[in-house]
């Protein structure tokens, strides 16, 4: 019979024709999701009472502060240059350049930001040790 022959004909083209046009759609969509953002040049905001030291992670919940031993928040987040969250127990052993917020109630490190080069040379307290007076050996040399 030739009746059903007609339409079924008609119905694949279309099917295949609508299915390729949403296909194309959806590909400038992918590269764009897959970006990742880079390098913020030192354009991040920092909370005022966050400090400046030299960041060494020992395990998940005990690192360093400039060789002072701290312990870490159960929610503590260190993160990235780029403000991406790293989980700790990939760092275990290195030591990073940090400006971090301890809770106030617990003494504990919450969030530490691994600093980028033009982030460090920003002046933060904690960085340098600053003093409002000058000894005489900061004077010329004799």
């Amino acid at each position: 019979m030739t009746r059903c022959s007609r339409p079924r004909a008609f119905r694949r083209p279309t099917l295949a024709v609508l299915l390729t046009l949403c296909a194309a759609g959806l590909l400038p969509a992918a590269p764009a999701l897959a970006q990742v953002p880079g390098d913020l040049g030192g354009s991040r905001t920092f909370p005022d009472q966050a400090k400046r030291g030299t960041l060494t992670v020992l395990s998940t919940v005990n690192a360093e502060i400039d060789d002072k031993p701290v312990r870490m928040a159960p929610g503590m987040r260190l993160l990235s240059p780029q403000n991406s969250l790293i989980m700790l127990h990939t760092v275990i052993g290195k030591q990073y350049v940090v400006n971090y917020r301890m809770e106030p109630s617990t003494g504990m490190l919450h969030t530490a930001w691994i600093l980028n080069k033009a982030e460090i040379a920003l002046p933060r307290p904690g960085s340098t040790a600053q003093r409002n007076f000058r000894f005489e050996s900061d004077a010329d040399p004799r």
